[in-house]
């Protein structure tokens, strides 16, 4: 995600905050037969290589089905030759045929593995991937109203239970059908009686699996929002870690931690137990099918009906009739999961985008960075207008400041500008050409910009000066540096400008001087500094309050300052309040009507009249 949406929504007070993180809660348990459908539509371009799975798996099971019917071939030959002579070379026949048959279907049931394991991270891949570019598409509305944890969580941890679920169901499935349906014919074939008492041993299982499986889907659901609630507190009090401590919330912070943490407990545990359930009972309703068969087939073969062959195939077939039970059970249990996931990541691509920008113009040639707003109104929620009527014009090359009291909407207006949010009427132009017939790319390019929150990433300096910029120099890097009073600092690191940061390890002075060195980096024709210098000291503000007076010479540049100071030389100051303009004017002009912005100045410098 680019460094503007990240920090301009927090720059206005829409991030998370102590209480941001239940935004994210509103979604509800829907169909999971519909998540798993679109989960199977959103594999269609692997289908190939899972039917390619599904035959093999298929022929896998059934070259094991075939094998009792071998067993009882070769019993029934020793039976027949202990009163006399045991046909040998028959026996081996039959062996090296059984043999065979197991051999081919291990190596089936291998094949299977590796390509449902190939598609199996291909598609998390494939997911992750989309789960990424759909980030970028969406409105910076959609992150106002979910926390950042829980998006995560969707990119992690459910992409890793549908790749888990299809790695371990999808194959596992398809084989128990087989061995099932397979079993269940050969078991007819060889007789009815016993079959008829192994089916009526099962039922009574495949009515209670059904029954818990229905009991459990909603605390499978739980847990998945669950996990995204989890990460979603745990990311926000990370990072809000110093305020927390501060503010000695420790306990209070613990026991909404352990207060989600107990929830989660509760479905995990409950969707877990019940799903559990699953294999103790397969495997009591297999064992009783099996006492039940032996008991019955042992009458059989008291009464003559059938030979001691068919006894011991039979006895095979119902191990695997009933372990067929046992993997459905589990892969029923994987595929709870699995719904639970897409249907949290299908909700997450079925969000909201923003418009597709075809016939806009995509780029400005030659600008000069004139900019007018002509009668702006927004409310980030439109039953709450916070931009009432909004019009000024900055010419090109001006200096303009933007004043105000907390929420008057000075940073607002930065979001339109930079076009992050669509106004609700009224228009903005650059150059005489309206935001909407620009994208939002040949928009971005336009301005560079420094934001009260700073962004870096772990890489070296360099790399975080340059950021996304083509051609630049090292000249220019170090150029910058110098105008932003970082230099020193960094040829203070062992491998200078080479050297790898991490902006933990940096005080809040030093990230906003080299995300100041960023944007001095990128030559566009405006600039935009939302309380840039509020996290240093006089002196180095004074520093880069001239370097900035220079390098915005010929550049129409915005200034959101709470310091009256920063701003006393912009050729335009407009004083917000209440989403309207109440004054305009230069510095002298303003405080000389000693109005709002004469209050706001003298407030700050007592000594000034």
């Amino acid at each position: 995600m680019s460094e503007e949406k990240k920090t301009t929504t927090s720059s206005r007070g829409g991030g998370m905050g102590m209480g941001g993180r239940n935004r994210g809660k509103g979604e509800k348990p829907k169909n999971i037969k519909k998540a798993l459908t679109d989960l199977a539509v959103y594999c269609k371009p692997y289908l190939v290589p899972v039917i390619l799975a599904v035959v093999t798996a298929a022929l896998g099971s059934y070259f094991t089905i075939i094998g009792p019917d071998q067993l009882s071939k070769i019993t029934d030959t020793i039976t027949a030759g202990m009163m006399g002579k045991i046909d040998m070379a028959k026996v081996g026949r039959i062996g090296v045929f059984l043999a065979c048959l197991y051999g081919a279907g291990a190596l089936l049931t291998y094949v299977q593995g590796f390509v449902m394991a190939t598609v199996t991270q291909k598609v998390s891949k494939r997911l992750r991937k989309d789960i990424s570019s759909k980030i970028n598409r969406l409105p910076l509305r959609y992150f106002d109203g979910h926390p950042y944890g829980d998006t995560l969580s969707r990119v992690t941890n459910d992409v890793d239970t549908i790749g888990q679920a299809m790695n371990q169901s999808v194959g596992s499935l398809v084989s128990a059908i087989t061995l099932f349906v397979g079993s269940l014919v050969m078991m007819f074939k060889t007789n009815v009686e016993m079959t008829l008492t192994a089916i009526l041993s099962t039922v009574i299982g495949f009515g209670l699996m059904m029954l818990i499986m229905a009991k459990s889907q909603k605390y499978f659901n739980n847990q998945q929002n669950g996990l995204g609630e989890v990460n979603g507190f745990v990311e926000e009090i990370y990072t809000g870690h110093n305020v927390v401590k501060v503010y000695n919330a420790d306990k209070e912070m613990i026991n909404k931690f352990d207060d989600i943490n107990d929830r989660l407990y509760d479905s995990v545990w409950k969707s877990q137990f019940l799903s559990g359930l699953m294999m103790p009972l397969m495997q009591f309703i297999g064992n009783f099918g099996y006492a039940a068969v032996c008991v019955v087939g042992a009458v059989l073969a008291i009464d003559g009906k059938i030979s001691f062959g068919v006894i011991v195939a039979f006895m095979v077939y119902i191990r695997i009739f009933t372990q067929p039970l046992t993997q459905i059970a589990q892969a029923v249990t994987s595929l709870q999961s699995a719904g639970a996931a897409s249907e949290r990541v299908f909700t997450f691509f079925a969000e909201k985008e923003l418009e597709v920008e075809t016939d806009q113009l995509k780029h400005i040639e030659n600008a000069t960075g004139t900019v007018e707003f002509d009668h702006v109104r927004f409310g980030y929620d439109e039953n709450k207008i916070i931009i009432n009527d909004f019009s000024a014009k900055a010419e090109s090359g001006q200096k303009v400041a933007i004043v105000g009291p907390t929420g008057a909407g000075k940073t607002t207006m930065v979001n339109l500008l930079m076009k992050f949010y669509e106004t609700n009427s009224g228009t903005i132009k650059i150059d005489g050409v309206p935001l909407e017939n620009l994208t939002r790319e040949a928009v971005h390019e336009q301005f560079t910009m420094v934001l009260q929150d700073t962004w870096l990433f772990e890489g070296t300096v360099k790399e975080n000066i340059i950021y996304n910029q083509k051609g630049i120099t090292d000249e220019q890097v170090i150029a910058a540096c110098e105008a932003a009073g970082v230099d020193h600092y960094i040829k203070t690191l062992p491998n200078g400008y080479d050297s790898v940061i991490e902006a933990d390890e940096l005080s809040a002075g030093e990230r906003q001087l080299l995300t100041i060195a960023r944007a001095l980096v990128k030559n566009a024709p405006m600039l935009i500094l939302d309380e840039a210098t509020s996290s240093v000291d006089t002196r180095t503000e004074e520093l880069i309050q001239n370097a900035m007076d220079h390098l915005m010479s010929n550049r129409t540049s915005f200034v959101i300052a709470h310091r009256l100071s920063t701003i006393k030389n912009a050729d335009l100051i407009l004083v917000m309040n209440d989403g309207d303009i109440i004054e305009s004017g230069n510095h002298a002009d303003l405080l000389a009507q000693k109005g709002f912005y004469a209050d706001l100045y003298n407030s700050q410098f007592e000594s000034v009249a």
